[in-house]
C-alpha cells in the first residue's frame, strides 16, 4: 500500500533536504583554486612534453604577453628559461615589471621545468653537460636536439611567436648550456644569457670559445653575466672570458659580458636578466625614450 503526504508538506520537505545538503555542496572543492591562472603576471599555457630525443617528460610553462588577446597581428619574441621550475615563476612578473619601467618588448616566456628538485626527477646534471665526470657522454646533444625538434616548433606553431627573436637564458650550469646551445647550435637563438654560468670538465674556457668560432653569418647577441662575489674559481674563469673572448670581433654574435657589482652565484639572476635585455633591446627602448619634438 502507498502512502501520499499532501503536495504542500511534500514540497516542504524537498525544501528542507535541499537546505540540509547546501553546506555540503558549498564545501565541494573548487578545483580551479591554486590554478596559475589565478596568477595575472604567469598566465599563459602550460603542457607536457615526453621527449622522444631524451626519452623524458617535461613540463613546459608558457606565460603570454599583455594584451596578447587583443593584438591579433602581433608577433612576439620567445624567452626560453632553462630550470624553469624556479627560473619561470621568478623571471616572468620581472619581464612584465621591465615592460612598464624599462619599454622593454613585450615576449612570450617558455619555462622548461623538470618538476622537482629530486634527484631522479631534475635532470639537469645531465642534460646540461656533453661529458660526465667519469668521461661518459653526456646528454647536451639530445637536450638541444629536443629544443630544437621539439619544442621550439611546438612553440612557433602554438603562440604567435617572432622565431628570429628567440632568447636562451640559463643560471649556473643551466649557463653553461646556454654557451653550449650558442656553439653547438648556433643559428637556433639570437640572443643567449648566461648568468655566472658554470665551469665543469668540458666547459674549458667557458665552452672552448678561446677556439675558432663557428661559422654563422653575424647576428644577435652572446652575453656572460657575473656577481662580483660569485664563487671564486667561476668569477675568474667569467672575468678571463671577459678578457681574452668578449672583445673579439670574429664571432658570429656581439658579445658583451655583465658584471654585477656585489651580486652573488644565484640571487642575483633578475639583475642580470634586467641588464641583458635592456643591452638586446636597447635599439628599441632608446627608440621609445626619445623626447618627441
Amino acid at each position: 500500500m502507498t502512502y501520499c503526504l499532501p503536495l504542500k508538506i511534500c514540497q516542504l520537505a524537498s525544501l528542507w533536504l535541499l537546505a540540509i545538503a547546501a553546506p555540503a555542496i558549498s564545501q565541494a572543492p573548487d578545483r580551479n583554486v591554486g590554478s596559475i591562472e589565478h596568477l595575472p603576471a604567469l598566465k599563459g599555457d602550460y603542457f607536457s612534453l615526453f621527449s622522444k630525443e631524451v626519452g623524458r617528460n617535461y613540463h613546459i610553462y608558457v606565460r603570454l604577453p599583455e594584451g596578447y588577446d587583443d593584438n591579433p597581428d602581433q608577433r612576439y619574441p620567445v624567452v626560453y628559461l632553462l630550470d624553469g621550475d624556479s627560473t619561470f615563476p621568478m623571471l616572468a612578473p620581472l619581464h612584465l615589471f621591465m615592460h612598464y619601467d624599462d619599454q622593454i618588448p613585450e615576449a612570450i616566456l617558455v619555462g622548461i621545468a623538470y618538476g622537482g628538485f629530486e634527484p631522479g626527477v631534475n635532470m639537469r646534471h645531465i642534460d646540461f653537460r656533453t661529458v660526465m665526470d667519469d668521461g661518459t657522454p653526456g646528454g647536451a646533444p639530445q637536450f638541444l636536439s629536443m629544443l630544437e625538434n621539439e619544442l621550439l616548433p611546438r612553440i612557433d606553431d602554438k603562440f604567435r611567436a617572432d622565431s628570429t627573436r628567440r632568447i636562451i637564458v640559463g643560471q649556473s650550469r643551466g649557463g653553461s648550456a646556454v654557451l653550449q646551445a650558442a656553439w653547438l647550435k648556433p643559428g637556433l637563438f639570437w640572443g643567449h644569457v648566461a648568468s655566472n654560468p658554470g665551469r665543469e670538465p668540458d666547459t674549458k674556457l667557458l665552452f672552448g670559445m678561446d677556439r675558432a668560432p663557428p661559422e654563422k653569418k653575424r647576428s644577435g647577441h652572446l652575453i656572460v653575466a657575473s656577481g662580483s662575489r660569485d664563487r671564486d674559481y667561476l668569477r675568474g674563469t667569467a672575468l678571463e672570458w671577459r678578457d681574452t673572448v668578449a672583445a673579439r670581433d670574429d664571432f658570429p654574435w656581439d658579445t658583451s659580458f655583465i658584471d654585477i657589482p656585489g651580486g652573488t652565484h644565484a640571487a642575483d639572476l633578475g639583475n642580470v636578466y634586467r641588464a641583458a635585455m635592456k643591452t638586446m633591446f636597447a635599439q628599441t627602448t632608446e627608440s621609445k625614450t626619445e623626447p618627441q619634438n
